[in-house]
């Protein structure tokens, strides 16, 4: 019988896959390539006034932990400020979500997803950058918001309007 067992997985500090998202700086430890499919980790730097606008996905399932700083989580259900050490989970089934660094500090948080998947959609629409790099956003005229949607929608997630989740209490 062949040896079935695979060597560890291990990444440096500011080594793995490194992409600008939305202005943050997204790094990519584990993916589904890693993981085959079954999860995705990434460690996620968001500054002042940063975070992804109201977004779902239905088949996947998201978990932060706040490592520094803190971050405004809304939902259809409400809203939570997910300061350090605080930890959010986002299940299955679609829930309509963004978070929102409104703090004058970086916001760490670790997030996993499961399963894989959403890691290569940042991939897809983010900038490769250096470990702390931050570009500014991406301008969301019309013809941009088009775009993002439809590379949203090739990797099971659907993107709404910035103001979605505006009136939820």
């Amino acid at each position: 019988m062949e040896n079935q067992k695979k060597s560890p997985i291990t990444i440096d500090a500011t080594g793995g896959k490194i992409f600008s998202v939305v202005g943050d700086n997204y790094r990519i430890l584990v993916g589904g390539a890693e993981s085959n499919g079954a999860f995705a980790v990434i460690d996620m730097l968001v500054p002042p006034g940063g975070g992804p606008g109201p977004h779902e996905h239905a088949q996947i399932e998201e978990s932060f932990y706040v490592i520094e700083g803190e971050i405004e989580v809304k939902s259809e259900f409400g809203e939570y400020i997910a300061k350090k050490g605080s930890f959010v989970n986002i299940r299955k089934g679609g829930v309509v979500h963004s978070f929102k660094n409104k703090t004058d500090q970086i916001a760490h948080l670790l997030c996993m997803v499961v399963p894989s998947g959403l890691e290569t959609f940042f991939e897809e629409i983010g900038k490769p950058v250096a470990y702390g790099e931050f570009l500014p956003p991406p301008p969301m005229d019309p013809e941009s918001v088009k775009k993002l949607q439809a590379i949203a929608e090739k990797h099971g997630q659907k993107v709404y309007p910035p103001d979605y989740l505006d009136n939820i209490k």
